[in-house]
């Protein structure tokens, strides 16, 4: 086992960077704890909460599994009793929150593509108001690498993002958008995107009427976004406005593998201003391409009898049909 310590001189350090901090008259900071570590169960783990000598007095800690996104990482840090102080208590100016999203972020990441890393800490973390002009100050950093001959330990708990599955594309008008797997920060995108629906594409997605305010249920988007990738993927259409820099989401295609069996279910809505642009097939492309990337047998549907361009676009890919008195089979082997 090998130790990197950046711990050498941190007295001096410490002197050092709290006198340029008189100096620049920053006095609201805050000592956090961020660290990274391999659980023998659930591979590596992501740590944050309370720093400096208090991390082992008040034990204000919150663990996660990466990968982490920015909504993920403040999620974590909600969970810990730092975090109210964090946010700025009586008048006092909250704490550069972003800046250490970004940080958690990339110490994910590093704990995900660095597997020879057993432990990581920086600790403590001084973390400063907005205004600050350096608004994150490690102190102390400590990496523990695994031995050389030690056994391979577990890999992460739960699938990085596939970004193999991002790849862009241009409707039949032109315009340019990306395919790519939705994440947990698409909730609000998702919100407005089931805003562009009409009463008939949601009657032929869910086979029954769905009001907008129960579409848009946080528990309910909460549970579409954030998705294991092991078990199903689910793919958005995105379009970013050249003009404007807003982002928003013109289709959702989702594959559902079955349990203990090697099917998938897809399920596409695409939002009406946008039907009949090839959006519909060239997602279902891209699901059936997933489908046979992560070794599936076959894909299967569900279809209204009455929603025929679905039952088009499935014959047009290959799909063999059959109709049932309630509904309409779709199944291609891929």
């Amino acid at each position: 086992m090998r130790v990197i310590d950046f711990r050498r001189g941190r007295h001096r350090r410490r002197q050092r960077a709290c006198g340029r901090l008189k100096r620049r008259k920053v006095n609201i900071r805050h000592e956090v704890f961020v660290g990274a570590k391999k659980h023998p169960i659930f591979g590596p783990v992501i740590l944050f909460g309370m720093g400096g000598i208090a991390v082992e007095v008040f034990k204000d800690i919150n663990v996660a599994l990466p990968p982490l996104n920015t909504t993920l990482a403040r999620r974590l840090m909600e969970q810990t009793k730092i975090y109210q102080a964090l946010q700025g208590v009586r008048g006092r100016q909250s704490a550069d929150l972003t800046e250490l999203e970004r940080l958690l972020v990339r110490v994910s990441q590093l704990a995900l593509e660095q597997p020879q890393i057993k432990e990581l800490d920086i600790n403590p973390l001084l973390v400063f108001e907005k205004t600050a002009p350096h608004p994150l100050v490690a102190l102390d950093a400590r990496i523990v690498l695994v031995a050389t001959d030690a056994e391979p330990l577990p890999g992460p708990a739960i699938r990085p993002y596939p970004a193999q599955y991002v790849k862009p594309w241009q409707l039949q008008d032109g315009t340019p958008v990306t395919i790519r797997p939705i994440r947990p920060e698409d909730e609000p995108l998702l919100v407005q995107f089931h805003h562009t629906l009409s009463e008939e594409s949601v009657y032929f997605r869910y086979f029954h009427l769905m009001t907008v305010n129960h579409r848009t249920a946080h528990e309910r988007l909460t549970r579409i976004c954030f998705i294991d990738y092991d078990r199903e993927m689910a793919l958005v259409v995105d379009y970013k406005n050249p003009a404007t820099g807003d982002h928003a989401i013109l289709a959702v295609g989702r594959l559902s593998k079955c349990h203990a069996s090697n099917q998938a279910e897809f399920a596409m809505l695409v939002s009406d201003a946008y039907q009949r642009q090839g959006l519909g097939s060239k997602l279902l492309q891209q699901l059936l391409s997933i489908a046979k990337d992560e070794g599936l047998h076959s894909v299967t549907a569900e279809i209204m009898r009455e929603n025929r361009p679905m039952q088009h676009v499935c014959e047009k890919l290959g799909f063999s049909l059959t109709r049932t008195p309630d509904f309409v089979k779709a199944e291609i082997e891929v």
